[in-house]
């Protein structure tokens, strides 16, 4: 199977969209020990680790984030809270 074959829906787009550095608003979607997954596309989630948050947001909640890094190869994403 190729990387485009096993994305999660929405990756295409949101990679076509956006880019390291960019600044988006994203939910979230679940809190785990390490940080907080965040929908950003529909279809899309990307990690917020708690060293990148001010204060432990809440499910459901909408974050102001910036995009630190996307990896293409494994469709992961990384997040800061925006300041």
């Amino acid at each position: 199977m190729s990387p485009s074959e096993t994305a999660p829906q929405g990756w295409p787009e949101f990679i076509a969209a956006h880019a390291r550095g960019g600044v988006l608003e994203a939910t979230v979607v679940q809190i785990v020990p390490f940080g907080a997954f965040l929908e950003v596309a529909p279809g899309v989630h990307g990690l917020l680790h708690k060293t990148e948050w001010s204060a432990e947001p809440q499910v459901g909640a909408a974050l102001t984030v910036r995009i630190l890094d996307i990896d293409t190869v494994r469709h992961r994403v990384a997040l800061a809270q925006a300041e």
